[in-house]
């Protein structure tokens, strides 16, 4: 996957900037706490974490993080209504069991949902796919099929169905190229969901 100068992944670089400083987050899907560190550091939010691996969860705890062990598909049904200002789902969709009942957990957690995910309809995909015969690994795509941890194959178009079905408003969305570069506003969704590798989108209820 692209990165930054600082090695920190475009999408949690764009996320960050998403953000409004001082806002109470709910980060899902921790991982080693490299996007919760970087929104206390640069937008000094009030920021938590569940992660489902305890390996993940004593790397956040050491970085000096508030993160407990939790399952996404299971465990948020636990947090109240509008307990956040952000609830934050990054690269992690696709490997829910339930996409739509996470994403409708995560829309009544947070008064708005940020989610970035790998694009499935990237034509390098396309081209794997229906000339190759073969299923992808690429530079986002990084696992064999056999030992991915993607169960739930999204497009951009595949994700904007959803939050529409969900009754959501796409508040910002934001297509990333294979450079790592934020891609115009302006195109229409099909452009997006041939030439984006990943995307991030705001939600609201």
């Amino acid at each position: 996957m692209a990165g930054t100068p600082a090695g920190i992944r475009v999408d949690l670089e764009v996320i960050a900037g998403l953000v409004e400083p001082n806002s109470r987050v709910l980060d899902v899907g921790s991982g080693d706490g490299a996007l919760l560190a970087l929104l206390q550091s640069r937008r000094h939010v009030d920021g938590r974490g569940i992660e489902i691996s305890q390996a993940g969860v004593n790397e956040c705890v050491a970085r000096g993080l508030s993160v407990i062990q939790g399952d996404a598909d299971r465990d948020l049904v636990h947090y109240p209504d509008d307990a956040f200002d952000y609830v934050i789902l990054s690269q992690t969709i696709q490997a829910t069991r339930n996409p739509k009942i996470v994403l409708t957990e995560l829309l009544r957690i947070g008064r708005r949902a940020i989610v970035s995910f790998p694009n499935f309809g990237h034509w390098t995909i396309r081209y794997s796919l229906g000339l190759r015969g073969s299923m992808p690994v690429t530079r986002n795509l990084t696992h064999a099929w056999y030992e991915t941890p993607n169960i739930h194959f999204c497009t951009i178009r595949d994700f904007v169905a959803l939050a529409g079905e969900l009754g959501a408003t796409v508040e910002t969305a934001i297509a990333i190229n294979s450079t790592g570069q934020k891609m115009g506003m302006k195109m229409p969704w099909w452009f997006w969901n041939l030439f984006g590798e990943q995307a991030v989108f705001v939600l609201r209820r």
